[in-house]
């Protein structure tokens, strides 16, 4: 028995060394921790972008879209407020509004009027109109081509209801000559899916946008008041 003692132990020595070596073949050293760190961060901080922008690219070109409205609304109203309450649509040429153009197809004179105040033509491109670019200037670079957003001509201060402004893939309206969209409330009405698939927004003459669908743009050109809405279309 006693000589067994030493063959004993010297086993149990051995398994011991060999569980202290696996042991440190597990167990992550600073550096290796350090670097799976730097990787796991390098990964979150590619990944993670790249998805958001695959799946909210929509709700951010709307958003987008609707703040580049309210700065055309806010535009019309401080013109209005210079101009005895009307918009650039009432006004003569010969006092700087555009009311000689309203019956000709260009549309963009319309908002070429608000050159004072709005900060940029670039608001007048929506971030996800992609066949549209933007104007780098009020002057000699800006034509229908280079406007994502329709003027409604016939917009006034004292009726808020009014669209005075919106994205321009509105569909099964009546197209006259001169470029105008006619909407009348018993036509059938919508979005195209072109630029927002199917919604968009309208800017009214109270300085408001609203994102709609389909069924509360109908709901909004029954509310105008008005049996023609005449929007001219860049």
């Amino acid at each position: 028995m006693r000589r067994a003692w030493p063959r004993i132990a010297s086993r149990f020595l051995d398994s011991v060394k060999d569980n202290s070596k696996i042991n440190k073949l597990s167990a992550f050293t600073l550096i290796e921790l350090i670097v799976v760190i730097a990787v796991v961060a390098l990964v979150t901080l590619v990944v993670i972008p790249t998805v958001t922008r695959q799946f909210m690219p929509r709700r951010s070109s709307k958003v987008g879209c609707s703040n580049n409205l309210k700065q055309v609304g806010l535009s019309f109203r401080l013109w209005a407020n210079d101009n005895r309450d009307q918009f650039p649509m009432q006004v003569s040429t010969n006092a700087g509004g555009t009311l000689e153009f309203v019956e000709t197809p260009f549309a963009f004179r319309h908002l070429q009027a608000l050159s004072n105040e709005l900060s940029t033509p670039r608001v007048l491109q929506c971030p996800h109109d992609k066949r549209r670019g933007w104007a780098t200037n009020f002057t000699t670079d800006l034509n229908n081509g280079k406007v994502s957003y329709f003027v409604g001509v016939d917009a006034q201060e004292t009726n808020a209801t009014m669209f005075l402004s919106g994205d321009r893939n509105i569909t099964s309206g009546r197209i006259s000559k001169n470029g105008m969209l006619l909407l009348t409330t018993n036509q059938t009405i919508g979005w195209t899916k072109e630029i927002h698939v199917r919604c968009g927004n309208i800017g009214l003459s109270d300085g408001s946008v609203q994102s709609v669908d389909n069924s509360a743009l109908r709901r909004l050109v029954r509310n105008t008041g008005v049996a023609t809405n005449r929007l001219a279309m860049p």
